[in-house]
């Protein structure tokens, strides 16, 4: 289990993250290939109840800002401890992100170790915080890191919010995926996409690949990285 004892940060803060039971999974997010590892995605486990009543209760409390603290230093503490050298991506509130005196607290406990590795994806809920999507991004950028759009076509990450972002990586939502290989629509829309995201530079992943034909679909029309049970689950 996580444990947050060690970390200098304020008394109030380190003792709601004391509250906290939870573990953290990896799932990769693969290069065209299929194979080789491009990043892999931090996901939190609590031990006693599942990630969504996790986050209900604490969206009820109106506490989600411990949860934004505990993925970071959380997953980071997992992360190193796995030994992974490829990147690693981390789930962030888009309401949400860590106070000045925290963030100084995480670069100084990880240090450079985490330059040029992270990849902070901005989850599709509750809702969008334009202050704290910038301050998110000078943070990231000073650490050369990268910005991602989760679940792009669901909740809040639409086109329109997509302009003012602008991510480094757009992960298509499995919506969007699922059956691609024989529903034309899907696949007009999804090159559209594609297209339109690569002009701005924007790196395109498509999640929740469950099936070969959709992989190997996919491949064919440029997509750049691929995450799904397909390839692999979370472990």
């Amino acid at each position: 289990m996580i444990s947050f004892d060690h970390m200098p940060l304020h008394t109030d803060i380190l003792q709601a993250l004391r509250e906290l039971s939870i573990n953290y999974v990896f799932q990769p997010i693969f290069r065209p290939d299929g194979k080789t590892v491009y990043a892999w995605e931090a996901l939190m486990r609590p031990t006693e109840m599942t990630v969504t009543d996790l986050i209900a209760d604490y969206t009820k409390k109106d506490k989600l800002h411990v949860l934004e603290v505990a993925t970071f230093f959380g997953a980071m503490q997992a992360y190193f401890l796995r030994g992974y050298e490829e990147r690693v991506a981390i789930n962030s509130f888009p309401s949400d992100c860590m106070k000045q005196e925290e963030a100084d607290v995480f670069l100084d406990h990880f240090g450079e170790r985490i330059r040029g590795r992270m990849i902070i994806e901005n989850l599709e809920y509750p809702y969008f915080s334009p202050e704290h999507w910038k301050e998110k991004k000078r943070s990231v950028k000073f650490m050369d890191n990268l910005l991602a759009a989760d679940d792009f076509g669901t909740g809040l990450n639409n086109m329109e919010l997509m302009e003012f972002m602008s991510p480094d990586i757009v992960k298509l939502d499995r919506e969007m995926i699922s059956g691609i290989d024989h529903i034309i629509e899907k696949q007009e829309n999804v090159k559209k996409l594609v297209e339109h995201f690569h002009s701005k530079n924007i790196l395109v992943v498509a999640e929740g690949i469950e099936e070969k034909e959709e992989f190997e679909y996919l491949q064919g029309i440029g997509i750049d990285l691929y995450q799904g049970y397909y390839l692999a689950r979370p472990a």
